[in-house]
């Protein structure tokens, strides 16, 4: 199965609209997997999970995550990171970081929706988490193209007879 190059996964992460899903462990003992805005930069996913949020709290007690950003349609790229989330501002530190919100916001929405949203909701405390990707273990994929052996959209380790 081909893998993406570091551009093509930088350009795929700097895309508008996807959507990272973080897994975590949660503080009950099972799973919890959350589709959330992020945005690429420095090498490293950016996410702002809020006070209350139930994935803040696992977060909290275990920084172990799996992020998975990928797209159903087209090349179905897909980019799986498995590492620890770093917390790079804890809550009540948003003046400091808010900027990066605005990007995040501005990801998914119009930037003047994104300003009011974050204007909105300002009273609201944030923490900053980031996933270093060469921190992390990395994986990518993406259909095989023109040219390209059809049996590559999966990975020689799936198929039974070793090819």
């Amino acid at each position: 199965m081909p893998g993406l190059t570091h551009e093509e996964t930088a350009t795929f992460l700097d895309e508008r609209g996807h959507l990272l899903r973080l897994g975590t462990n949660g503080v009950d003992g099972l799973p919890r997997v959350v589709p959330i805005w992020f945005v690429y930069d420095e090498g490293a996913l950016w996410f702002t999970p809020r006070a209350k949020s139930a994935w803040l709290a696992d977060l909290r007690a275990d920084a172990a995550v799996c992020a998975t950003i990928d797209e159903s349609t087209g090349r179905m790229r897909k980019v799986v990171a498995r590492g620890r989330a770093e917390l790079v501002h804890d809550l009540g530190e948003d003046d400091v970081w808010r900027d990066r919100y605005r990007r995040i916001a501005g990801r998914y929405t119009p930037q003047e929706f994104a300003v009011a949203y974050i204007g909105d909701t300002i009273a609201e405390p944030r923490a900053l988490y980031r996933l270093v990707l060469a921190q992390s273990e990395v994986r990518s994929w993406r259909m095989p193209g023109r040219g390209e052996d059809p049996l590559a959209v999966w990975a020689k380790d799936y198929y039974h007879d070793g090819r």
